[in-house]
């Protein structure tokens, strides 16, 4: 594979991330549905899995910026499967509103499993474990810097609405308001 193709392909999967937060967020504002301490966890996942694929764009693919991504997929995925599991037994009920029949948090545990597998199909091909002195330096594209500017510009909204809704404690089990916007 050559670096153009990989950084391109790392781009998108960075905006893939990024519309799953967004879409996450947008739903938050329209529908006033806060998230969950637990829903907060997967963002949280999200973004580190984001992470690790702004460190490939910007200095180059690694096996160890993939090993980030991977460990933020597997952390989001943990919080998922434990949120499915206090909701699938009869009469627990739900958590928000169900999107195309999946609640957020089992379509969150999908994305999770898919961006592992991205990940691990990443560095088969892509030689993830070449040595530094065979990588050439690496130059973000306008894709990259798109991508950046769209994931930064998300989970810094992201982090303030998680600080409105929680301040500086423990977030509410199932919050109704932002706490630092009461009365």
């Amino acid at each position: 594979m050559t670096e153009s193709l990989s950084k391109n392909l790392n781009a998108l999967g960075l905006i893939a991330i990024t519309i799953v937060l967004g879409f996450a967020f947008t739903d938050q504002l329209i529908n006033d549905d806060l998230p969950c301490p637990l829903c907060l966890l997967q963002r949280a996942g999200f973004a580190l899995a984001g992470f690790g694929l702004v460190l490939n764009l910007f200095h180059g693919q690694r096996a160890r910026h993939y090993g980030l991504v991977i460990l933020g997929a597997l952390a989001g995925f943990a919080v998922a499967v434990r949120q499915i599991f206090l909701h699938i037994a009869p009469g627990t009920g739900s958590y928000g509103d169900a999107f195309i029949g999946l609640h957020f948090y089992t379509w969150a545990a999908l994305l999770f499993g898919l961006i592992v597998l991205g990940s691990a199909v990443m560095l088969l091909i892509d030689g993830g474990f070449r040595t530094t002195s065979e990588r050439r330096s690496t130059h973000p594209t306008g894709l990259a810097l798109l991508a950046f500017g769209l994931f930064s510009l998300i989970v810094v909204a992201n982090a303030a609405s998680t600080f409105a809704e929680c301040e500086l404690g423990l977030c509410a089990d199932n919050p109704t308001q932002y706490e630092l916007l009461k009365n």
